[in-house]
């Protein structure tokens, strides 16, 4: 018999009180409960939640500007006391097997990181509960949501090996306490948008971490408005990319990266990156997308 493995979901969080009480729903629909819900929140005023939950909740303030992503995540897997600590996007809308299926997979593959299928969602000012608002409406979320085209279809699947670490992917992603530590963690050297997830995949495969899909779940991801290439985040883009460069010599973010070579904003080659210019205000506003966007 299989010990029983208390569970942290995670999750950061400035603005988009919408899309937590959303999260938090899904939460309350699991087939088995997590422990605790860790809320990291970059923002003055700790976010509402109902007022009583059937687990353990702690709230952690984590000031920084851009967005402090690995130092929040660091801290908020600081403060968590599961054995298993589930990293969930506050877009994210979890199906009620999220928990059941990431403490199954844990306890069978201890040195295991594990990707569930993210299924993207429209824009929907009504939002995605039933009527009464009691819960997640599931038949209304797998009808209107779809797969990313880059990512396998994952019906039918228990646990499936990824060989490229590349693929860490932090929307939703499940591993125990021990693996998170043997990795030393999240780089809190990257700040704002961009590359701390592809180095923490790099520290993981280090540590002897083996990275999986996860079938059997599936989370909703909760539309927001996207920059196609996101220039808003150009300065934490740059930043970054130059830290990953000189970590593990060799480039990330390669699509964006590209992108914004392309646009004359800068050049790279195998030893370095520079600035040719910084993007205007009316080139950013330009590649926000649409709400038909559902993804980047």
């Amino acid at each position: 018999m299989v010990a029983y493995r208390p569970v942290s979901v995670l999750t950061l969080v400035r603005g988009r009180q919408a899309h937590l009480d959303h999260l938090v729903a899904g939460l309350l629909c699991q087939t088995t409960q997590p422990d605790e819900l860790v809320i990291a929140y970059m923002q003055d005023e700790p976010p509402h939640l109902p007022a009583a939950l059937p687990f353990a909740v702690r709230l952690i303030q984590v000031a920084g500007e851009p967005m402090p992503l690995a130092l929040a995540r660091n801290r908020a897997a600081a403060a968590a006391t599961g054995e298993v600590l589930a990293f969930l996007d506050v877009d994210c809308i979890p199906d009620p097997e999220f928990v059941r299926r990431g403490r199954e997979a844990t306890g069978e593959f201890p040195h295991g990181v594990f990707l569930p299928e993210v299924r993207y969602l429209p824009a929907n000012s009504g939002g995605w509960t039933t009527a009464d608002g009691a819960e997640p409406d599931y038949a209304h979320l797998r009808h209107e949501s779809i797969r990313h085209p880059s990512k396998p279809d994952l019906a039918g699947c228990t646990v499936a090996p990824i060989d490229d670490f590349g693929e860490l992917w932090g929307l939703a992603f499940v591993l125990t306490a021990d693996c998170w530590q043997a990795a030393g963690g999240m780089d809190e050297g990257y700040c704002g948008y961009g590359a701390e997830e592809t180095d923490f995949g790099r520290r993981l495969e280090a540590a002897g971490a083996r990275l999986f899909w996860l079938g059997g779940t599936v989370c909703f991801h909760q539309h927001h408005h996207v920059h196609k290439p996101p220039l808003q985040h150009f300065e934490s883009i740059v930043r970054n990319a130059r830290l990953f460069h000189d970590r593990w010599g060799t480039w990330c973010m390669d699509y964006w990266l590209d992108d914004l070579a392309r646009r004359g904003l800068i050049a790279r080659n195998e030893d370095g990156l520079s600035v040719l210019r910084h993007p205007l205000p009316a080139e950013i506003a330009a590649t926000r997308q649409g709400p038909d966007v559902l993804f980047s």
